[in-house]
């Protein structure tokens, strides 16, 4: 951030009183601009056993299979973000069982939550930001092409609560050094 958006003035990058994070501040109306994480929400929609996976059209990981997500809008809440995006991405509509992951991603800032969820009516297609839709059985899902290490993780924990019949509200992170040595 360079300039405040409430009077145009440029801002400084600095611990403001009372505070302990650096935040941009404007000298000038002393608005304080708070950066917070962004929330990812989406589902785990199932028919008659299979799970539903779109495949990307677009970046990050074009080509790759994920479950439909995608960023929160203002004046929705969690679970309408995560229905929302299973109807643009898969053109499916959900039942919402009840939330099943929280992930939290702190070295991009944002927050992954998937709801458990059962298709409708069983219908689904492609929608823009997907190259196709398929259902998988949990035995065919292509483990080598998910797209993300949260779609990962929520899969994982779906295909071990099926066993046991038991599904309960998995709360992880996700995190990565951000020194290059320890990444290689």
């Amino acid at each position: 951030m360079k300039y405040c958006s409430t009077c145009g003035h440029p801002v400084e990058h600095r611990i403001p009183a009372g505070d302990n994070r650096h935040r941009f501040v404007c000298p000038s109306c002393q608005d304080i601009h708070y950066q917070n994480p962004r929330i990812v929400a989406g589902t785990v929609p199932v028919w008659e056993g299979r799970i539903l996976l779109c495949r990307r059209a677009i970046e990050p990981r074009y080509g790759y299979w994920t479950l439909p997500a995608g960023f929160m809008e203002n004046a929705e809440t969690t679970v309408e973000a995560a229905e929302r995006e299973t109807l643009e991405e898969a053109l499916a509509s959900v039942h919402i069982e009840s939330l099943y992951t929280i992930i939290h991603v702190p070295h991009i800032d944002q927050v992954h939550m998937f709801y458990r969820a059962t298709l409708t009516e069983g219908k689904f297609g492609a929608g823009e930001e997907s190259l196709e839709t398929e259902l998988f059985a949990l035995d065919e899902i292509p483990w080598n092409e998910i797209s993300f290490p949260t779609v990962r993780k929520t899969l994982e924990y779906f295909v071990e609560d099926v066993v046991s019949d038991t599904y309960p509200i998995r709360v992880s992170d996700i995190r990565y050094s951000m020194n290059k040595k320890e990444r290689s």
